[in-house]
């Protein structure tokens, strides 16, 4: 089977799945590029349908051509229905529907000396997935997301290169977030600009939580408070703030530097 039309009710369907309500209502999600969809399969991500175009590069041919994709669910498209489905600037030759998984926060359990991130209502998706490919490379235990953009919008997922799918990652609204770090008494560093103790000072060695808020507002009064520690980045130029995801992967690499002997 071939489509050719962006009219195609089902390329119509896929394509809505660019919003987060269609994605909240169906339960599905657009993965797109081969490195993603790799590291979704990898993750055991339930792919409904796989759309490739005619010409795709040799990744996306080793992909197609691997039988790791059930053959029912490939359907070769034009390239305007590629365009039609891609939020890229350059379309991927694959894209593909994937069902959400519903990853469990109450179900999570933290290792003794566990290292989180927390993201606390981040409002910009690239921001986010630039913030998970950090935590994977820093080797957090897991990201929670408290709050904020949705995890499997298209943009998180390919600024996270797809590491979103095996780096555990919660999404919970915060208050749920909050309770759940009290019920395991983990510690959190919150980031801010108004306190005196930078961040390289502060003991990250045993199980705590990095919390991290959005760049123009910063944490919020209540996560201050609830805080056991906050430290700040020293800022020596005229920029006012740094993007979350380089402070989140200057925080955790501080952590990882510290446990070097521990871990």
């Amino acid at each position: 089977m071939r489509i050719t039309s962006p009219a195609n009710p089902r390329i119509k369907a896929a394509a809505r799945l660019k919003e987060r309500k269609e994605r909240e209502r169906t339960g599905l999600f657009l993965i797109e590029g081969s490195r993603e969809l790799e590291r979704a399969l990898a993750a055991g991500i339930e792919l409904v349908e796989v759309y490739c175009g005619e010409h795709l590069d040799p990744d996306e041919a080793r992909l197609i051509q691997s039988g790791r994709l059930e053959p029912a669910h490939v359907v070769e498209v034009s390239e305007p229905v590629l365009k039609k489905l891609s939020t890229r600037e350059n379309p991927a030759g694959v894209v593909a529907v994937g069902r959400m998984p519903s990853p469990s926060l109450a179900g999570f359990k933290p290792s003794p000396n566990a290292l989180l991130l927390v993201a606390v209502g981040l409002e910009k998706p690239g921001n986010l997935g630039a913030l998970l490919r950090s935590a994977d490379a820093a080797g957090a235990d897991a990201v929670l997301v408290a709050g904020g953009v949705d995890v499997y919008s298209p943009q998180v997922i390919r600024n996270s290169t797809g590491v979103v799918f095996s780096l555990p990652t919660f999404a919970a609204p915060e208050q749920a977030v909050l309770d759940w770090l009290e019920e395991h008494q983990m510690p959190l560093v919150a980031t801010t600009p108004h306190t005196e103790q930078v961040y390289w000072d502060a003991d990250l060695r045993g199980p705590v939580a990095i919390v991290l808020g959005p760049e123009h507002t910063g944490l919020g009064e209540g996560w201050l408070k609830r805080a056991s520690l906050k430290v700040r980045i020293p800022m020596q130029g005229q920029a006012d703030s740094l993007n979350v995801s380089v402070t989140a992967a200057l925080m955790l690499y501080e952590a990882r530097r510290q446990r070097r002997t521990t871990d």
